[in-house]
Parts: structure tokens; sequence; C-alpha cells
């Protein structure tokens, strides 16, 4: 499964990328997390089906230093696929 979410609130400068990439290590799951300009982080998801439902509940809380307001489930293309990397990656 392949997904992307972007994460919306508090989410920047509280080890949000960092905390996601841990997760998803542990989950199995390849992608990538950035932050974006406008605030929020974007994070790319492939793996089992579980796993990236998983990870995107994770993602609805965060870790203890963020306030998470909403995550929005964000349309790929083939193009994001081909650009995952073999394991997770904070951007």
């Amino acid at each position: 499964m392949f997904r992307g979410f972007r994460v919306y609130g508090r989410v920047q400068g509280v080890f949000f990328r960092h905390s996601a990439r841990i997760e998803a290590e542990r989950l199995g799951i390849r992608g990538t997390a950035r932050n974006l300009a406008d605030g929020s982080v974007e994070v790319f998801a492939y793996g089992d089906a579980a796993a990236v439902l998983a990870l995107h509940q994770w993602l609805r809380l965060g870790p203890t230093q963020a306030r998470v307001d909403a995550v929005e489930e964000v349309e790929l293309d083939s193009a994001a696929f081909e650009q995952l990397p073999v394991n997770f990656q904070v951007r």
C-alpha cells in the first residue's frame, strides 16, 4: 500500500519527522517525511497495508511535543512512488 499524508498543527521543530522515521522503521515502512513551507509535514509511506494504517494512526498523535490538528491524505502519482528510498528518510 502506498499512501501520502499531510500533517497540520505544531509539527515542525518538535522532532516530528525524526519520530515518524522511528515509527515507520519499527513498522517496516519505506518512505519520506519532510517539512513544508506552510508549517505542515508531508509523509509518503509504502508497505504492508496494516503497517501503513498503523502509521496513519500514529501520525494523528505524533510525538509528545507535537500538537496534531489534522491529518489529510494527499493525492499521489507514480513519480512519487518511483522516488521513494529503500528505507524511511527524513528530508
